[in-house]
């Protein structure tokens, strides 16, 4: 199943370019004016907020069929960890969870990272899997222990200083973007945009430096088709 046809009515350019916009946003580490000068040579002229607005509209679209075409099954053995993230001068938090696989699970942003919190995103990732883990990996933040005893009880819980580095490794794609973006501009915003890039991003992600160069051919064109497949192109 495609995005549905009518989100794409009332847009004057057709639904190859709104794609290829979001492709190019969430992907790569541009900004909306760069996107906007990569689209003017191509002869196709757009304004910036133009394409925020496509992004903002049509980004979460994408994330979610993507995240029903995994192509590796969601692992039982989830990693979880929080970073800080600086909004507007007010300290936030990013939790995070992946499994074994290294695919991000879900994200969410909150003030906060104490056991309100780590509860929060607990059922928010029951909401968002339908399922628990067999096994959770976190730092030794008490937050974790304690809501795992009211969320999870039965789940087997490590913790460790150095155990969920997959966890860790996986915000090393949202830093760079927040550097580039200088900074997220609200709790809303990140969480927007966060939602959305992790999807898209891993699924073009083939780890190429673990596989031949003929591999990684066949891995990108499959991805290539399941985006086309996703926004209802025929290439």
């Amino acid at each position: 199943m495609s995005i549905p046809a009518h989100l794409f009515r009332g847009h004057r350019f057709p639904r190859e370019i709104i794609s290829q916009v979001v492709w190019l946003y969430f992907r790569f580490s541009v900004s909306y004016r760069e996107v906007e000068e990569m689209m003017a040579y191509r002869g196709i002229q757009l304004t910036y907020e133009t394409i925020r607005e496509w992004c903002d509209k049509f980004g979460p679209y994408f994330a979610e069929e993507l995240r029903k075409r995994k192509q590796v099954p969601l692992g039982s053995k989830w990693s979880l960890d929080e970073v800080f993230l600086k909004i507007n001068g007010v300290q936030h938090y990013l939790w995070r969870a992946v499994d074994q696989h290294g695919a991000v699970i879900d994200i969410l942003v909150q003030p906060k990272r104490d056991r309100f919190a780590a509860e929060r995103f607990f059922r928010q990732l029951l909401r968002r899997t339908g399922r628990e883990p067999r096994v959770i990996i976190t730092d030794k933040l008490r937050s974790y222990a304690a809501a795992k005893r009211r969320v999870w009880p039965h789940v087997v819980h490590r913790q460790g200083r150095y155990l969920n580095n997959r966890a860790e490794n996986s915000h090393q794609p949202t830093r760079r973007r927040e550097r580039q973006m200088k900074k997220f501009k609200s709790p809303e915003q990140a969480q927007r945009f966060l939602s959305a890039f992790d999807p898209i991003a891993t699924h073009f992600r083939t780890h190429r430096h673990r596989i031949s160069a003929a591999r990684h051919r066949v891995l990108r064109e499959d991805r290539f088709a399941i985006w086309d497949e996703v926004a209802g192109l025929n290439r």
